[in-house]
């Protein structure tokens, strides 16, 4: 983050910019990023337009920030000693019916992705990015510990495979996501395919 944007948005308060973000995501719930306008988000907010665009420059930096502040906390920060036992805590920083409202949200941005450069970037840099970096900080201590094997060919699609057991689950079997589903995806098909055991 650039020190203009931090500047920026140091005038409004942590307390605030939590108020916002959740009206932002409430918007993008009701009615998808396409039809969510700064418009709406003023109204919604008792902001002026002006004041939301000179924080966060546009919508699509709005959203991805608001996203990203409604994560509860990044895998980085989980040590539990094991790899296995730092991907089950990740599950578990949300229940079911958050994990629930929060993969039907990522779905609706994702396919507003497809046809908005805008979003694609900021999602990528605010994202993408940070959670690939929290991942590979996470292999790395399993690798040091000896856990898993540095020439893993599966190392480079641990990501792929957790963001996967997410994505699919709605889509082939019409369920949302749960805490129970997404150990048990972990412990079948992530944690083998590093060459971890599971028992």
């Amino acid at each position: 983050m650039t020190e203009t944007a931090t500047a920026r948005r140091s005038r409004i308060t942590p307390e605030r910019e939590a108020e916002l973000y959740e009206a932002v995501l409430d918007l993008l719930r009701e009615v998808g990023y396409d039809a969510l306008t700064m418009d709406a988000v003023a109204a919604r907010t008792r902001s002026s337009k002006a004041t939301l665009y000179r924080q966060w420059g546009g919508k699509a930096e709005l959203v991805v920030r608001a996203i990203r502040h409604s994560k509860p906390g990044r895998i980085d920060e989980i040590d539990t000693g094991s790899l296995r036992g730092d991907l089950h805590a990740l599950v578990r920083l949300e229940d079911d019916c958050t994990i629930e409202r929060n993969s039907a949200l990522m779905r609706g941005v994702a396919m507003a992705m497809h046809n908005n450069a805008d979003l694609r970037a900021a999602f990528r840099s605010q994202l993408v990015e940070p959670e690939m970096s929290s991942f590979h900080e996470v292999i790395r201590r399993a690798v040091d510990r000896g856990e898993v094997r540095p020439d893993c060919p599966a190392l480079d699609f641990l990501l792929h495979m957790m963001v996967g057991g997410f994505a699919t689950r709605a889509l082939l079997d019409d369920q949302p996501p749960t805490q129970e589903f997404l150990t048990s995806y972990i412990d079948a098909v992530v944690l083998p395919a590093l060459g971890v055991p599971t028992s």
